[in-house]
């Protein structure tokens, strides 16, 4: 049971941390709200034009038009551009129910079966044969 939730709080540890959502985006919300209201009196955007301005296509329009908000912008959450690769690897097993072959097991030939004589009429032998070694 305690192998099953160590399991499942690191998978969703993992998926949190690949949003790559710090605290200081978090804490920085409130601006993103305030600002949000900003430009809906001002220039009437909804929510998805005002994420479209600052974090998606409309960015770079956005940010040439209004250089006065560039404070602004700079204090929203999320603006953090940083690529970081983590490979996480949790190997949790009973050593006891394992157990490990000597090398001299692996390096043992093993036999090739083959049918003598594949291309014979069915009706001397019969149609089933069983393997035969070399």
């Amino acid at each position: 049971m305690m192998v099953k939730f160590v399991s499942i709080a690191a998978s969703f540890l993992i998926l949190i941390q690949s949003f790559n959502i710090c605290i200081s985006d978090l804490v920085d919300l409130s601006e993103f709200i305030e600002h949000a209201k900003f430009h809906s009196e001002k220039y009437g955007d909804n929510l998805f034009v005002f994420i479209s301005k600052h974090y998606g296509e409309l960015q770079a329009d956005h940010n040439k038009k209004h250089q006065e908000e560039k404070q602004d912008h700079e204090e929203l959450p999320f603006q953090h551009q940083s690529h970081m690769t983590v490979l996480s690897a949790f190997v949790i097993r009973d050593l006891q129910a394992y157990q490990l072959r000597p090398a001299d097991d692996l390096l043992t030939p093993t036999a090739n079966f083959f049918y003598q004589d594949s291309y014979s009429n069915c009706e001397k032998e019969g149609l089933f044969q069983p393997p035969r070694t070399l």
